[in-house]
């Protein structure tokens, strides 16, 4: 097991980075991703990451309907951002999958894909924008209200599930984080949401999705 801290320093961070390309989710930093790993290539990724500081990245593919992203020619495009996180819980069950839980870490942006390991793609990155992604830095400027007369109505109608005395509870970062990463927003808007450049800036954003959502009947803001 790699000496790197649970708390990684800017430092620690890989330059060299396997990533998971998945459509449609989202990983933030210090926002905590569920993950359910069977497919062999992934199983091989979350193996080495054990071995390697336990840190790989998320990322979208530009196509959400692309199959695959590693055994064709020409793998399909991804985005130019995404953010690395670190296995943070793990655990496997009786039939080989892992049941890992990734915490976001830092925000990168894409230089070059290098040579695929094992089945995974590897990408170059640079994290030097994202700096401050490892700080708690300054508080968000949150308007809840809002946030919470959108909320409401768009849970109500996808149908879901919200503990609203936990909501109430979180500091405003977290909860931004947590529903940024929970809402089922379009692929794109999911991406919107991660290049963000401030907690605030992606909680005005995430309001918007919200109440576009809600005007247009529910779902995606999608046409």
């Amino acid at each position: 097991m790699s000496g790197v801290s649970s708390h990684p320093r800017f430092g620690d961070l890989p330059r060299t980075l396997p990533v998971f390309p998945l459509a449609g989710v989202l990983l933030l930093p210090r926002g905590r991703l569920p993950l359910n790993v069977f497919e062999p290539r992934y199983l091989n990724l979350v193996a080495d990451a054990l071995g390697e500081g336990r840190m790989f990245g998320m990322i979208q593919p530009v196509d959400p309907d692309a199959e695959g992203d590693g055994d064709e020619d020409e793998p399909p495009a991804l985005y130019r951002m995404g953010c690395t996180g670190r296995i943070t819980s793990f655990a496997e069950t009786d039939d080989g999958r892992l049941l890992i839980t990734l915490t976001g870490l830092c925000r990168f942006r894409v230089l070059q894909e290098v040579e695929p390991l094992r089945g995974y793609r590897r990408l170059v990155v640079d994290y030097d924008p994202f700096r401050a992604d490892l700080d708690e830095g300054e508080p968000a400027v949150v308007d809840r209200a809002r946030l919470l007369a959108a909320l409401k109505p768009y849970f109500k109608l996808e149908g879901l599930q919200l503990d609203w005395d936990a909501v109430d509870a979180a500091p405003d970062e977290a909860l931004i984080t947590a529903l940024a990463m929970l809402c089922p927003f379009d692929p794109r808007e999911k991406q919107a949401l991660l290049e963000a450049s401030t907690v605030t800036a992606r909680c005005d954003m995430m309001t918007a999705l919200l109440e576009m959502a809600v005007l247009q009947g529910g779902g995606s803001t999608r046409q």
